[in-house]
């Protein structure tokens, strides 16, 4: 099973912990790779009807294109827009090396995602060296080595780190992006003024529900948050979220820097370009979604025990549904069957728009041992590592299960990211 190993200790006032961001990461990535697109307004996502934004170049965001719009709104927007569908698996290979250069720094880096993390760098503060050094240290060797740029947050903690970063960063202006400091620093003794004048809405808790009713109770700041006596927000919030907020807004936040080692799963999971009512259309899908998920499993060394799939209907409702088995698997046949014993227990015929599979409970190096129900199975799984080692020797698509073949009769192996933001059409 993945572990947690929390390291360091918690804030105690000294300035060290760093929140690194990644500048419009997936677009920048694309843009150096095609550099005559520089200056255009880009979005990486999917370029169908339902696809979604990813993320947009500063050029994109000029024109009010966020993350997370609907690629058609999108469109609108800017009708010169230039989409690209993405290369997950680069983007995975680019952020392990920035990774890498923040661990040059501190042992103590928590990835959030792809493009972002917490450092704890207050074992690195000898010799007079000052943590906002090491922020713009961090910044110039990614730029020298990645040719990408970051922004990063220093604080005392990890709340206040990640919203200093946004101060840091460029803004998006209808004449073009106005580059940010880079690197801003929130001094000890100055969280609060930092803190209060802030929407209650950038607290970490705070959606739009939490913030409509704190609005109807005249709270619209953080400060005006932090005013509050604790009880008050515990009754009308509940004990967790009240305690919580009224930490936040007063500028408490004790977690350390957590390092994870391991996944703690591995899915996958496609939005169609037209919702899906026919069983055996769905099926064929899900076989080319668990033969993605247990190629992964398998190419690091991982197993899991719990087997999950998620399915979104035409109205946007979503369900979930899951079977944990006693020892963990990485066969493709027995995710497979799993997950189609755990969709032929769901009526699909409002239509489906977006299935997904995946497996949790990891971990690694395993060894499972067989029961009798397996039998019967286990021969489709020992086909497995020559699947393995002769899409390694030829590729992808060099073998794969016959549900994987395309109208075209030619393989269509599920891939990492692949339809991740939506259809390409």
């Amino acid at each position: 099973m993945s572990q947690a190993l929390t390291v360091g200790l918690p804030p105690d006032g000294t300035l060290g912990f760093l929140h690194v961001d990644m500048d419009a990461f997936f677009a920048s990535v694309e843009l150096r790779r095609h550099p005559e697109l520089k200056g255009k307004p880009v979005v990486v996502g999917g370029t169908g009807d339902r696809g979604v934004v990813a993320a947009a170049s500063y050029a994109a965001r000029s024109y009010g294109i966020h993350s997370a719009m609907p690629s058609s709104r999108a469109r609108r927007l800017c009708p010169h827009l230039v989409f690209i569908s993405g290369d997950h698996a680069h983007y995975g290979e680019v952020s392990a090396r920035v990774m890498a250069i923040m661990g040059e720094f501190t042992p103590l880096v928590e990835p959030l995602s792809l493009d972002e993390a917490f450092l704890d760098v207050r074992g690195a503060l000898h010799g007079g060296v000052r943590p906002s050094e090491i922020a713009s240290e961090i910044r110039r060797l990614i730029i020298e080595k990645e040719a990408l740029t970051c922004s990063v947050g220093v604080a005392t903690s990890k709340f206040l780190a990640k919203l200093a970063t946004e101060r840091a960063k460029p803004r998006a202006t209808p004449t073009g992006p106005v580059f940010g400091s880079g690197v801003f620093v929130v001094e000890p003794g100055t969280e609060l003024d930092f803190l209060h004048p802030m929407p209650v809405r950038r607290l970490w808790g705070v959606g739009p529900a939490t913030g409509e009713k704190l609005s109807r109770r005249g709270i619209e700041t953080v400060g005006d948050l932090a005013a509050q006596p604790e009880s008050r927000l515990i009754a009308s919030l509940g004990r967790a979220q009240g305690r919580h907020l009224h930490r936040l807004a007063n500028a408490v936040d004790e977690r350390p820097v957590s390092i994870t080692h391991g996944l703690k799963s591995v899915g996958h999971e496609e939005t169609f370009s037209r919702d899906i009512v026919d069983p055996e259309t769905l099926r064929r899908q899900l076989v080319r979604m668990s033969d993605a998920v247990a190629a992964r499993l398998r190419s690091g060394g991982q197993r899991g025990r719990t087997v999950s799939i998620k399915v979104r209907f035409g109205d946007f409702t979503t369900i979930t549904r899951s079977a944990t088995s006693e020892f963990p698997v990485d066969g493709t046949g027995l995710i497979t069957s799993e997950a189609a014993r755990l969709l032929d227990a769901i009526d699909i015929s409002p239509g489906v728009r977006l299935l997904g599979v995946s497996v949790s409970q990891l971990s690694s190096g395993e060894a499972r041992q067989l029961s009798l129900d397996d039998l019967g199975r286990s021969s489709d799984d020992a086909i497995d590592p020559v699947v393995d080692e002769i899409r390694n020797r030829f590729g992808g698509d060099a073998i794969g299960r016959a549900a994987s073949m395309s109208g075209s009769g030619r393989l269509s192996n599920k891939k990492l990211g692949e339809s991740q933001w939506g259809p390409s059409q």
